[in-house]
Parts: C-alpha cells; sequence; structure tokens
C-alpha cells in the first residue's frame, strides 16, 4: 500500500488529536503545526512507526515572523520517507521571549548541525542539545542576524558612494 497524505494525517490526528492542526498541501507537500512542547514526541511517532517511516531529516531551520505575537519564532522540518518517497514538513512556533524547543539531535544526527545554525541566527533554544553554541557567527555576538529586530538601512546617509554598490 503507497503511504498516502491522508493516512500520515489520520495517523498523526488519532494519535496526537489537537497537538496537531493546519493540516494543508501546498504544491503537493503535506505541511502541518505541531504544538512547540510536542515536537519531540511527533518527530519519535514519525520516525518508529513501520507504516510512516519518516527516518531522514532533510532540513531543519528557523523562520521569525515578529508580526505574530507569542508565535514570533518557527521551528520548520522536512522529513523524507526514502522507502516510499514521501516528504513532509511540519511547524512549531515559540514566543521570542521563551524560545525553547525540544531538540531532535538524539533522534536525528544530522540536526545536530542544523539546530546550532538555527540557534546562532534565529535564537532557538534547543532544550537537550549536547553543544548549543554558535557555529558560523562570532561567538561575541549579543544579537541573532536573522531576526527582524534591527532597522533598516537608513536611506539618507551620504557617507557611502552608491555606485560603488552597483546601486548608481
Amino acid at each position: 500500500m503507497a503511504l498516502t497524505q491522508e493516512h500520515i494525517q489520520q495517523r498523526l490526528t488519532e494519535k496526537f488529536g489537537d497537538f496537531v492542526s493546519n493540516f494543508e498541501s501546498p504544491y503537493g507537500l503535506l505541511s502541518f503545526e505541531v504544538a512547540k512542547d510536542q515536537n519531540l514526541k511527533v518527530l519519535q511517532f514519525l520516525f518508529q512507526e513501520a507504516d510512516l517511516n519518516f527516518q531522514f531529516l532533510t532540513d531543519l531551520t528557523g523562520v521569525n515572523y515578529p508580526a505574530n505575537i507569542g508565535r514570533e519564532l518557527a521551528v520548520v522540518y522536512h522529513l523524507h520517507n526514502l522507502r516510499d518517497n514521501v516528504r513532509i514538513r511540519f511547524t512549531v512556533y515559540a514566543d521570542i521571549l521563551s524560545p525553547d524547543v525540544f531538540t531532535a539531535s538524539k533522534l536525528f544526527s544530522a540536526a545536530n548541525w542544523m539546530e546550532r545554525e538555527t540557534y546562532d541566527f534565529f535564537g532557538v533554544n534547543f532544550v537537550g542539545h549536547n553543544n548549543l553554541k554558535r557555529i558560523l557567527n562570532a561567538d561575541e555576538m549579543d544579537y541573532f542576524p536573522l531576526r527582524k529586530e534591527y532597522p533598516l538601512e537608513d536611506q539618507t546617509r551620504i557617507d557611502k558612494d552608491d555606485e560603488m554598490f552597483g546601486r548608481g
């Protein structure tokens, strides 16, 4: 039997109820939302269930939505079932004041560096990660550069030559 999006959604809804929501299928990719405190349980379920078999973490990244008060930071997981060649995506939202999300690095070794990068650029604290420190930016940085918290460039500046930057 081929693994269908309907089957995946049914299994997740049976197991987690209201903790999984907002199922949609943009461009044929099953996408849904998971409650922040359930991310690791959902990952384990998707990994361990023989009929689901999502054992490959393709990507893990962050997104900053500053207008979504209480849900400013998103952690996005892309999983792949290699046997049936099925991909899914799910998102976990966190408050920017308490950006704690459980680590997936014990389940997927590839999550180690992906979580470090997401911490480095977005400030998501992956609870239980054994080496959560900056990976690409300088250790001295006291901000997270991909958060949309800084003002845009001052367009009235006259101390630079736009032609040098290909804008003239």
